[in-house]
């Protein structure tokens, strides 16, 4: 996302060396860039206009201080702004989702057809009932939730939300096509009062287009449920037309807060940045993948960081966290620090680990840029490929061959090679891999992490994670 504004902010960085404080004609040579970027990305011009003009406004004769150059000050600016740009000027809880009313609290899903509302409400559904939900900054636990369709025009509608609502957990309340929308509404909240369900998300139409006759319908469930969130559901892939969109929802409802979708295809994001702008609400999730897990709280200081390739270390970390099985890793460090063998028993486990945190490409965003993109010369689904060739291998082997490599010799190669649909030679190369990993996990019992990094020569980089050239 937004990769032409990363590339072009770390060539002028380099060009603003040596100059001793920000000024008009050093300045101006950034925000061209910046402006181009921002264009190409298909930010709306308004919108480009006005940031273009508040960033230029604060850098303007800052001093450099420290060991920053002018292009890191510029830099630090430009962070500044796009932070506040998609949201961070209306403070850490404005994005965060407000459940505080009395049970059930109802959460209307609108936006238009295609945009993803059905399957952005079984992502929110499943992320609230696994108790990922925060509350002025603290998890709120497990909520018990309903979903509930009113869309009776899209044929098979209603019968997606049901296998989305199975697949993800969560109580679907029956509808029928033949019922109206209002009448659904009514006693899906009946439904929910009477079962005790802590929320209830209701799926509404979409249209191919903004329409009136949608709009009063809309409306008209609104002043109904009183929903204490309306959430507009945009697609990510629209640029432009999602900003228009995005208006007339604005001016018909009084919405809480955006759900940008679909941000992992091959959309320029410049819709991240304008939506917000136009509606005046905050994005509240992204939609990373097409799995039911691909749903992503939204931190506007967190995204300024990626734009700028600084990295979201933070999001990263939190998806370790939350998939990765921490008895097991604490079973291997305790195995590794005993002096223990590391074997390919081992090495499968952590292949299972990896899988689990989930999509690869989405991990990768979140690197800073100098590693996303030695890791982004992969080509686009090869490293879980690669994964599960790897773990084909070590299924074809027995718990004695996997405890023992010492003991693949030819013979068992190819018959392992046989099982794992393979030629030898990949299994050759798992080996090779295995053997590296075991090399430094010798490292690490020798003389820990700071050895290992040296050893590895990965002590170099460590500096820059943060930023440009720092």
């Amino acid at each position: 996302m937004l990769e032409n504004l990363t590339q072009r902010l770390s060539r002028v960085v380099k060009t603003m060396r040596g100059e001793a404080r920000l000024t008009e004609s050093n300045t101006q040579d950034m925000l061209r860039e910046v402006r181009l970027a921002l264009l190409e990305a298909d930010v709306s011009l308004p919108v480009v206009r006005d940031f273009v003009a508040r960033v230029k406004e604060k850098a303007l004769g800052e001093e450099v201080v420290g060991s920053l150059s002018p292009g890191q000050a510029l830099v630090g600016v430009v962070h500044h702004e796009l932070t506040a740009l998609m949201g961070g000027d209306l403070g850490p809880e404005a994005s965060e989702l407000s459940l505080a009313m009395q049970p059930p609290a109802i959460i209307l899903m609108a936006g238009l057809q295609g945009a993803g509302k059905t399957t952005t409400t079984g992502k929110l559904a499943k992320w609230l009932s696994e108790g990922d939900h925060v509350q002025y900054g603290r998890k709120t636990g497990k909520k018990k939730v309903a979903v509930v369709s009113v869309d009776v025009y899209r044929p098979a509608a209603i019968e997606q939300l049901k296998t989305v609502a199975a697949q993800v957990g969560v109580e679907w309340i029956a509808s029928d096509p033949s019922q109206k929308p209002d009448d659904i509404a009514r006693h899906a909240v009946d439904y929910a009062k009477r079962h005790h369900f802590d929320v209830l998300i209701v799926d509404t139409a979409g249209r191919l287009g903004v329409d009136e006759a949608m709009m009063r319908e809309i409306r008209a469930l609104h002043d109904l449920l009183k929903p204490i969130e309306t959430l507009f559901v945009v697609d990510a892939m629209q640029g432009q037309d999602a900003v228009n969109t995005a208006k007339a929802f604005g001016e018909a409802l009084p919405l809480t807060g955006v759900v940008l979708t679909k941000l992992d295809g091959d959309a320029r994001g410049g819709a991240a940045l304008s939506v917000r702008h136009v509606t005046g609400k905050p994005l509240k999730f992204v939609g990373v993948s097409e799995k039911l897990d691909g749903l992503e709280p939204f931190y506007p200081e967190r995204m300024a960081q990626r734009v700028l390739g600084m990295g979201d270390i933070v999001s990263l970390v939190e998806q370790a966290q939350k998939n990765i099985d921490m008895a097991e890793a604490q079973k291997l460090a305790t195995k590794i620090k005993s002096g223990d063998k590391f074997d390919l028993n081992d090495f499968r486990d952590q292949i299972v680990q990896v899988k689990k945190m989930g999509d690869m490409s989405s991990m990768l965003e979140k690197l800073p840029a100098q590693f996303a993109q030695a890791a982004g010369q992969l080509q686009s689904g090869q490293a879980e490929k690669q994964m599960r060739r790897t773990e084909g291998i070590l299924n074809s082997m027995t718990p004695l061959e996997r405890s023992k490599p010492e003991l693949l010799k030819a013979s068992r190669k190819r018959r392992i090679a046989t099982g794992a649909g393979v030629p030898v030679q990949e299994v050759n190369r798992m080996l090779n891999q295995f053997e590296q990993m075991q090399g430094m996990m010798k490292q690490m019992k020798k003389g820990g992490m700071a050895k290992m990094m040296r050893a590895m020569g990965g002590m170099k980089g460590l500096g820059k994670l943060g930023g440009f050239g720092r």
